[in-house]
């Protein structure tokens, strides 16, 4: 990878990395709109690139998260395989926390919507507290992360979120944006959830 990619900020960097790609694969064109653009317009709406453009969307996010974490001074593992319902672990000071990353750049109504399930034989299935203990939603077009503990969630199989003055105000979530200090506050005192986190 080129210095000029390692030198950018992380979202230009990401950017950059998907360029260079198209780049050695012969289909960059002088004058291409972003990747992140072409996202919010929705590019090729055949099925199998709306698979493939969610699934870019999702690695991308991924590593927009491993960056931000690890800046915020936390420790970012990721499992071996995808068997798990979580995406990173994340180690806050010897407690280790189990997080799920979701991403998005669609309005429904205004708000930015975020699928929050996993599917089991065709049925959409809220994450629950035995599988995850944080749901991060980040909402690609504000470069913003909300920190939603699973308790918050837990039964929901979908979130909407509004976006930054918002005229109707924050919403249900709002009090989530950048609360990246309730990672470092998990669990609670009076928490008894011992999973992933050493006695």
């Amino acid at each position: 990878m080129s210095n000029t990619i390692l030198d950018a900020p992380p979202r230009k960097a990401l950017r950059l990395a998907h360029v260079s790609r198209l780049s050695k694969r012969g289909n960059s064109k002088a004058g291409a709109p972003s990747y992140s653009r072409s996202l919010r317009k929705g590019g090729n709406k055949t099925p199998k690139n709306r698979e493939l453009t969610t699934k870019r969307r999702g690695e991308l996010a991924e590593l927009a998260f491993t960056y931000k974490a690890a800046t915020m001074g936390f420790g970012v593992a990721k499992p071996y395989g995808d068997s798990e319902r979580y995406d990173f672990v994340l180690d806050a000071g010897g407690r280790f926390i189990r997080v799920q990353v979701k991403s998005s750049t669609t309005l429904l109504n205004g708000l930015y919507h975020i699928n929050c399930h996993r599917r089991t034989n065709g049925r959409a299935v809220a994450y629950s507290p035995s599988e995850i203990d944080f749901l991060v939603a980040y909402i690609i077009p504000e470069d913003a992360w909300f920190i939603l503990p699973i308790t918050v969630v837990a039964h929901r199989i979908s979130l909407l979120f509004c976006p930054k003055g918002y005229p109707r105000g924050d919403g249900l979530f709002g009090a989530y944006r950048e609360a990246w200090h309730l990672l470092r506050e998990f669990p609670p005192p009076s928490d008894n959830h011992n999973c992933c986190h050493p006695e």
